[in-house]
């Protein structure tokens, strides 16, 4: 066992102490029996299957908690775990599922139909059900771990520069990248969170963010299971059960995301369930409004707004609870071992109150992209005068002269809707291939649920006709649901600059409404 095996440690110290709760199947595991279960799989997964590490792993499901128990196998044994994103059509999965070439694929009876979809199209040697049955030639998840050994492997020697888990992220070219998590970026995002809103072994917190997603593994999740705290894992959003699951689990440390605070703020029975036992709520994934931040802090609940990237590990900045209304719409300052400027498009650091792109450096960063180094290149670079290499976020940002930063724009085109980033260009090349469209852009535009939905602003050639229910329709089953736009507007033109780019910042001065 090295140092990276914090479940092992936990088991080790405080075997009793409860780990992790599954809210949907009502499963309960101490730290000594989610350690065990997670050294049944690694060793299922290496002794069993031959899996060496540097072997993808990958995985389609919901929230559950065997799905921390295969990222701790996974590193234990040093294998990669790549999350897939259960909202993606088939046709994405392929493509994520052919670049990362995982040798073992997981997933649930619920995808099963996707998974039978896929088989024909990718070279994974090992399918495992989330399930009870398991097709013949297949293995059921708990059929693996009482083929393992409760002792485990050998644990490889590990750095930090090893990648542990592959997530992939939508690219402004239309391809996801494969962003590489590594165990020191797992490690500096539970210490730099940890540290910032002070999580001891004494804090529960309830997990309903996606596992797929950065925010689901490593906000709160990851910091309070490396503090050795209680974990309750929520399948998938619905207020009336959060909400009793917090009063249940006394919850003290919480992260959503904005449109879950505005559906909270609009449930009628808000103020029946007892919450006073959080102490700490937190907001991530997109822009917090300032006057959601000042209603929620009239009901007595100071909502801390804070920043990351799925390559950043992915914690940034948080705001402090004493800053949070003071300083509505500010993300804070950086969280311990993280360094921030901004820069200008020439690589000049800017000061207080200008505008330029955020740029990131420190132990949380990724190494890259899995199989693009140019990606890799064009985003982490190395800049004479400032030591170490920087992220360049794609996000414009500002900090002004007390030292707080504030999330201004997108550097790109990028808008996000209910938490789930949404790149045009990748809705913009489906559209394309619609045998009348002539020409798209699209852009986000505000929905009083979902925060921002696609519109797709359309060019038809010569002769066309289409209606706008056409358009979303052709949509279906070539992008995850929240991708597709919501509404479509036919132009005549869309505006350009002298070298052809279209200009989305008229188009959404003129339809961004």
């Amino acid at each position: 066992m090295y140092h990276f095996d914090w479940i092992a440690r936990h088991a080790e110290r405080t075997p009793d102490k409860l780990a992790m709760v599954d809210a949907h199947s009502g499963r309960q595991f101490t730290y000594a029996q989610l350690n065990e279960r997670a050294n049944r799989f690694a060793s299922f997964l290496q002794d069993n299957l031959g899996i060496q590490q540097g072997d993808r792993v990958s995985i389609l499901a919901q929230n559950s908690s065997d799905y921390y128990e295969v990222l701790f196998a996974c590193g234990k044994m040093g294998a990669i775990l790549n999350t897939l994103n259960w909202r993606l059509a088939v046709p994405e999965l392929e493509y994520i599922l052919n670049d990362s070439a995982p040798r073992v694929l997981l997933y649930e009876p619920a995808f099963a139909e996707a998974v039978d979809a896929l088989r024909p199209q990718i070279s994974c040697e090992v399918y495992v059900v989330m399930g009870e049955d398991a097709p013949d030639g297949e293995y059921t998840y708990e059929g693996a771990l009482a083929a393992g050994n409760p002792q485990g492997v050998e644990m490889p020697l590990l750095t930090y520069n090893d990648t542990w888990a592959i997530l992939y992220t939508s690219g402004t070219t239309g391809r996801p990248k494969g962003a590489q998590v590594t165990y020191g970026n797992f490690f500096y995002n539970a210490v730099g969170m940890g540290r910032a809103i002070d999580l001891t072994s004494e804090d529960v917190n309830l997990n309903v963010l996606p596992t797929f997603h950065a925010g689901g593994l490593g906000l709160y999740a990851g910091p309070v299971l490396h503090a050795g705290g209680t974990l309750v894992v929520m399948r998938t959003f619905e207020p009336g059960d959060f909400l009793r699951l917090m009063e249940e689990w006394k919850v003290t440390a919480l992260l959503l995301v904005p449109s879950i605070y505005l559906v909270l703020a609009q449930y009628p029975d808000l103020d029946k369930y007892d919450l006073s036992a959080v102490r700490h709520w937190g907001s991530g994934g997109s822009s917090l409004p300032p006057s959601l931040v000042k209603e929620y802090a009239e009901k007595g609940i100071i909502i801390q707004q804070g920043f990351g990237m799925t390559e950043t590990g992915p914690t940034v900045f948080i705001i402090t609870e004493e800053d949070a209304v003071r300083k509505a719409g500010s993300v804070g300052k950086p969280v311990l071992h993280t360094d921030v400027c901004i820069m200008d498009r020439e690589g000049n650091v800017l000061g207080p109150n200008e505008v330029g792109e955020l740029c990131i450096r420190g132990g949380n960063v990724t190494t890259g992209y899995w199989n693009r180094p140019e990606a890799t290149a064009e985003a982490i670079v190395e800049h004479p005068g400032l030591l170490g290499r920087w992220l360049h976020s794609g996000d414009a940002a500002m900090y002004d002269e007390e030292g707080f930063y504030y999330i201004v724009d997108r550097w790109k085109d990028m808008f996000i809707s209910g938490g789930e980033n949404v790149y045009p260009a990748e809705v913009e090349n489906v559209i394309y291939h619609h045998p009348a469209v002539a020409e798209v852009a699209v852009i986000g535009v505000p929905h009083p649920r979902w925060q921002e939905v696609g519109r797709a602003l359309v060019v038809l050639k010569e002769g066309q006709a289409l209606e706008e229910a056409e358009i979303i329709e052709f949509c279906q089953g070539k992008l995850a649901k929240y991708k597709i736009p919501k509404s479509v507007v036919f132009v005549d033109a869309l505006p350009r600059t002298a070298a052809g780019k279209v200009l989305k910042r008229e188009l959404r001065e003129m339809y961004g409404e």
